[in-house]
């Protein structure tokens, strides 16, 4: 399966900005069920790309001159392999068992967590967990914020994929199971979920295997990895800061097609 990928992200201030800097994770990688046929990231000048400590591919954007807007494109064509399962990893899992602010297990969710896995500590039982939380924290746009933990989302008993995904990992963490945000792209035809996306991944014995709450799916048929990371702010496509330029306005449109292999 072979998806073709937009994604355009366009930054304008009411007044000039002074300095910024952008940390831009739009750049996937291969592994055991993707390969990159090709990608690009274009932005205001050439930036070198390196690799941070989750091992996502990272550019750092620094503007020193006044600004009124910044532009970004990434885009490209990755193959997926929709029956692949388990994603192996040479890497210890263990860092992932930490928690941080905004996937910090409370009572409420360390209960929770107990209540649909009992002893378990099996894919079966974190696929329970994944469709227990679905229901208890229906998708609703626009009833959170980035700044949302888990535990608020929880007791809100709404959220979107990133709370979804924030009270997963923090359900997993408290059982002693190693779990990480995953930020990426998802081709549906659903058009009241974008197709940014973000869905958790568990360790279990023999790899990484893929939760996506928000969409009750417990194999990423048709997802993108980007990055991963701790929580959302770890591996979240485009964070920044600035000095100056007043109110912002942030304009996003991503595209995710699924391309037509002829015969």
């Amino acid at each position: 399966m072979k998806l073709s990928i937009r994604h355009d992200t366009t930054y304008r201030y009411a007044d000039e900005v002074c300095t910024s800097i952008q940390f831009l994770r739009l750049t996937p990688q291969d592994s055991a069920r993707q390969r990159v046929i090709d990608w690009q990231v274009d932005m205001p000048r050439s930036v070198r790309s390196q690799i941070d400590p989750y091992g996502n591919v990272l550019h750092v954007l620094t503007l020193d001159e006044p600004h009124g807007e910044i532009v970004l494109c990434a885009q490209g064509q990755v193959e997926i392999d929709p029956t692949r399962e388990v994603e192996p990893d040479d890497q210890s899992p263990l860092p992932f068992l930490r928690s941080s602010p905004l996937t910090a297990a409370d009572e409420a969710l360390q209960a929770f967590a107990l209540q649909h896995c009992g002893a378990r500590r099996d894919r079966a039982a974190l696929i329970d967990l994944m469709n227990a939380l679905a229901e208890h924290m229906p998708y609703s746009p626009g009833a959170t914020s980035v700044g949302t933990t888990a535990a608020e989302s929880f007791a809100g008993a709404v959220g979107v994929c990133q709370d979804h995904t924030h009270a997963f990992l923090a359900c997993a963490r408290s059982l002693g199971i190693p779990a990480r945000y995953v930020s990426g792209y998802l081709c549906t035809e659903d058009a009241t979920h974008l197709a940014s996306h973000a869905w958790a991944e568990a360790w279990l014995q023999d790899g990484w295997y893929s939760f996506d709450i928000t969409n009750r799916l417990a194999r990423p048929e048709r997802h993108l990895k980007l990055a991963v990371g701790l929580d959302y702010l770890d591996a979240c496509p485009v964070r920044g800061m600035r000095r100056g330029g007043g109110m912002e306005q942030m304009l996003a449109k991503v595209q995710v097609e699924l391309m037509v292999q002829v015969q």
